[in-house]
This record gives C-alpha cells, sequence and structure tokens, in this order.
C-alpha cells in the first residue's frame, strides 16, 4: 500500500485505572481538574460548545462534538495548522477503569505533532493518574 496525502494517522494511549469510570469522567470534564493534568481551559461538556486550551507554549483551540456522561468524550483539537480530533472512550471494568485516548488526523507532513502527541499524551496521562490517586 502506498502513502498518500490523504492519509492520516493517530495516536492512542491506553490505561487502567482502579477508579470508577464516574471518577474518571470528572477528571475528563471538570475545568480545574482538567488543569491539573493537562492544561488550563475553559471546557464546558456541551456538544457545539467551544474552548480553549492554554500553555506556555500557545493554546490549542477545541469544539466539542460527543458527551456520552461517563462513557465518550470528543473534541476537535487545532494549534498552529494542525486540526485533529481527541476521543476519549471510558469502559468500566471490575473495580475500576479503562480509559483509551485516540487522537486521529494527523497529516503526513506533520511530523513533529504526531511526535510531540506519541510524547505528550502519554506525560499527561500519568499526570491524570497522580490527579485520580488523590481526593476528588
Amino acid at each position: 500500500m502506498t502513502a498518500t496525502s490523504t492519509e492520516t494517522r493517530s495516536v492512542v494511549v491506553e490505561r487502567a485505572f482502579p477508579h470508577p469510570a464516574e471518577k474518571v469522567w470528572r477528571a475528563l470534564t471538570q475545568p480545574h481538574l482538567i488543569e491539573e493534568w493537562l492544561m488550563k481551559n475553559d471546557f464546558k461538556p456541551v456538544v457545539g460548545e467551544r474552548f480553549e486550551m492554554r500553555a506556555d507554549w500557545g493554546a490549542v483551540d477545541c469544539r466539542v462534538l460527543v458527551v456520552e456522561p461517563n462513557r465518550t468524550l470528543s473534541y476537535t483539537w487545532a494549534a498552529y495548522g494542525l486540526e485533529t480530533v481527541v476521543t476519549w472512550t471510558l469502559t468500566p471494568m471490575g473495580t475500576g477503569t479503562h480509559l483509551r485516548m485516540e487522537q486521529t488526523g494527523f497529516k503526513p507532513d506533520q511530523q513533529q505533532a504526531y511526535h510531540g502527541a506519541q510524547a505528550g499524551w502519554p506525560q499527561f496521562l500519568a499526570k491524570l493518574e497522580r490527579v485520580l490517586a488523590g481526593p476528588a
């Protein structure tokens, strides 16, 4: 199979947390908790709502696409010419939750962003793990 300019790539990171889906969902949707593990933001879990993530290096413009409480959260992720979609999928398992993060839409000429996401998301999820381990 040959690569074409229309092909895109995805970054997928999965983790199992010893916490109920409701607690993981709160960490994904409450602005003060999102700030602790990801970035400053003005997020609201409402489909169609626009929000911004802010970090030292700049800002990410986002728009909420899917909100299924304790199950699925999806939003656009646009910064510096990058236009991707981040989807969080929560699956209850025993006493915990399996969390899958997928960021789709990296174009072939967006190597730096793709590799940045590959390196960055595992670090963000490690921080999320610490937030979940705390009181919430």
